[in-house]
């Protein structure tokens, strides 16, 4: 009993460790991913969990939020806590799916084996991520580039045809005066304009972190044109696989479901599986709630209703998540397809309209000079 007082005090004080001064110290999904597969190679090399544990401890920089958890992790085994409970006291790093697939391994011999699903998953989930982050880099990279251009042309480049322009006294063409009138009001009141601009995007920040704002902006991402087919399709395959992998590890349904929920990222998808969970009596049928919320397609719901009549939802998961990541790769591919060419219509038609305006004035000056 006295040897647990300090242990206690070094938990706490691990746990509080302040990492670059931020707070207590967090893996990033892709530290989860190396940290899970490197700790299953070394319990397959015979070492025992808390000796790997204390391995991994010693990798990386003295301060490294890897070496802070690890250390954690070793001190809470070496007392006889079980793993999956050591790592749900990390849920910043470890999500609810972590620990309740680890309870498998807790209670038999299958921890490597498990361990290697959380690391597939890990990587399938870091890839489809990274997929849906690359298509939307592009266009926010080209229209970023396309409004730096024009502020720079309405407010360095036409003042300067401005002036030519007064000085000459010609009646300028309606084009040529717009364009003017928005280099002056860009000019005059552009510092007014990016406060608003900021306030505007300050407030739509705080907003989309209440509640109401998640479920709008969640609800908008499953039925927005372009974005639909990406995000949707995406939120649909992570959550199959993710089904999938809690119940091959022993998880019950309704557990699940519950996990699923936390760890979706999307509201509405959250909301219809609570729901489903309240719905579900006997534990093993799910597809009928689930196509009763009206948020799941229904290709979906029938492909996972087929797997439960035949006692293999497992594979009817399994099937549900490489078809809409199949999906969401082919939407991610006809999305940059198709905005590529958007992007440089609207770019050429915005620089397009300052040439000709520019043009047109030139134009009529030189013809008022030739007439004069």
């Amino acid at each position: 009993m006295p040897p647990k007082k300090p242990v206690k005090k070094q938990q706490k004080s691990l746990l509080s460790m302040k990492i670059g001064g931020g707070g207590e110290a967090v893996m990033k999904s892709t530290d989860v991913l190396l940290f899970t597969g490197e700790l299953a190679d070394l319990l397959e090399a015979g070492m025992t969990l808390g000796q790997a544990l204390g391995a991994l401890a010693n990798q990386g920089e003295e301060d490294s939020p890897q070496r802070a958890i690890c250390k954690d992790l070793t001190e809470r085994i070496v007392n006889g806590e079980a793993f999956s409970r050591a790592v749900a006291h990390h849920p910043k790093t470890f999500p609810p799916l972590y620990s309740s697939m680890l309870k498998a391994g807790d209670a038999s011999v299958a921890m490597i084996d498990v361990l290697r699903r959380l690391a597939d998953h890990y990587e399938r989930h870091d890839a489809m991520v990274s997929k849906i982050k690359g298509a939307m880099t592009y266009p926010v990279v080209v229209l970023c580039i396309g409004v730096a251009a024009v502020v720079f042309a309405l407010t360095w480049i036409i003042p300067k045809f401005q002036a030519i322009f007064d000085s000459m006294g010609a009646t300028l063409p309606l084009p040529t005066r717009i364009l003017l009138g928005m280099s002056d009001g860009l000019i005059k009141y552009g510092w007014f304009i990016a406060a608003g601009i900021v306030a505007l995007w300050l407030w739509l920040r705080r907003w989309k972190n209440t509640d109401a704002g998640r479920a709008k902006i969640d609800a908008w991402k499953l039925k927005a044109p372009l974005v639909k087919g990406i995000v949707a399709a995406g939120a649909y395959s992570s959550l199959a696989y993710t089904m999938r992998t809690l119940l091959v590890n022993g998880v019950n349904v309704l557990n699940a479901l519950k996990i699923c929920e936390e760890t979706c990222g999307n509201a509405v998808i959250a909301k219809a599986l609570a729901d489903a969970r309240r719905r579900v009596t006997d534990g093993t049928s799910i597809s009928g709630p689930l196509a009763a919320s009206g948020v799941f397609p229904k290709m979906m719901t029938d492909m996972l209703a087929v797997g439960e009549k035949a006692g293999n939802m497992a594979g009817s998961l399994e099937h549900i998540g490489v078809r809409y990541q199949k999906d969401m790769d082919r939407n991610i591919t006809a999305f940059t397809n198709a905005l590529e060419p958007i992007l440089i219509v609207m770019i050429a038609g915005i620089v397009g309209f300052i040439a000709i305006s520019i043009l047109l004035a030139v134009f009529r000056v030189t013809s008022a000079i030739g007439g004069g």
